[in-house]
């Protein structure tokens, strides 16, 4: 075999893989038997959410503040102005690139991330560097964090653009509604949509914009000015579970647990430092856990969130990622 021919099927290959990856588990429509955003439904279509139409266009199914149905077009890319979507740093992280998680020899190596400084990123990330809560804890670096969590969505036998991917829908969602004038500007929030369907699951999520920027950590010119909280309430049998499992904890230590695994605050940068970097920031406020992710937007049931990781989600979702 030429080696021009062995690069052509080499390329294929990974071409494949990656849109495959990129689809996810969403179910492929030939047509969709329903009204298209800004129309809306009266009754909820007969379709899952998300899904995949002709032309790789992926959609969500959502419900408007008076409890009629949307299906809206919410396909990641680069050319929403909220943020970009697609970009993944591949100078520093080659194997991201490549697979969608990292390499520990990758990540054992580093020195620099986007040209600036470990040293550098580590002190505007700590509380009081950039921002008041900080992208990391105190006693956490960025390294550590990178490497926390990349085992942690390897346990989950998912990707780092998965984990993106909701996040990103979300974002599109809020940002149609804002070009569709369906923002309260005298308030600053998003008030139109109240929950969207997503693999079965019904996800809430409020959205407001800040008063003034948040810059990045990173020497990559983000910005962030919008607050998006997101959670699902545990359905009783997911709540029995967890009891059963952690039995030992006492009322508060559970609430703390159930809080951490059902609730997230997000805005625009933490997608896209998930889907450039695979970082989902430290133990701090604005944390955005690819456990939560996984749970909250049923991309893993909990039976197998906790299969992955036996008896420790209490510790690991609270315990700093130190190195």
């Amino acid at each position: 075999m030429s080696a021009r021919i062995f690069i052509i099927q080499a390329l294929l290959v990974l071409f494949t893989s990656q849109f495959v990856s990129a689809i996810d588990d969403m179910a492929l429509i030939q047509e969709i038997p329903a009204r298209v955003y800004p129309e809306i439904n009266q009754s909820r279509p007969d379709l899952p959410s998300p899904f995949l139409a002709p032309g790789g266009l992926e959609y969500v199914v959502a419900v408007n503040r008076e409890g009629k149905f949307a299906v809206v077009p919410v396909t990641p890319g680069n050319e929403w102005k909220i943020c970009r979507q697609l970009d993944v740093d591949s100078v520093d992280f080659p194997s991201l690139s490549a697979t969608g998680i990292h390499s520990e020899s990758d990540l054992n190596h580093i020195r620099s991330i986007t040209g600036r400084s470990l040293d550098e990123i580590n002190r505007l990330g700590r509380p009081g560097g950039l921002s008041h809560d900080g992208f990391m804890a105190g006693d956490e670096t960025v390294v550590s964090v990178l490497k926390a969590d990349n085992r942690i969505v390897q346990r989950l036998g998912l990707t780092h653009p998965q984990m993106a991917r909701p996040l990103f829908h979300l974002l599109n969602l809020l940002e149609t509604d804002m070009e569709l004038g369906r923002w309260n500007m005298a308030r600053h929030s998003w008030e139109n949509i109240r929950h969207v369907f997503y693999n079965g699951r019904k996800v809430c999520v409020e959205g407001y914009d800040t008063k003034g920027g948040q810059l990045s950590i990173f020497d990559d010119g983000l910005e962030g000015s919008f607050h998006i909280r997101i959670w699902r309430e545990l359905e009783p049998g997911e709540e029995r579970f967890l009891k059963e499992l952690y039995s030992a904890l006492s009322p508060s230590e559970f609430s703390e647990l159930a809080r951490r695994l059902s609730f997230l605050n997000t805005g625009e940068l933490q997608p896209q430092y998930i889907m450039r970097y695979g970082f989902y920031e430290g133990h701090t406020y604005w944390r955005t856990d690819p456990i939560a992710i996984a749970f909250i937007f049923g991309m893993k049931t909990l039976a197998e969130i906790e299969s992955a990781f036996k008896g420790n989600l209490d510790s690991i979702m609270t315990v700093h990622f130190t190195e």
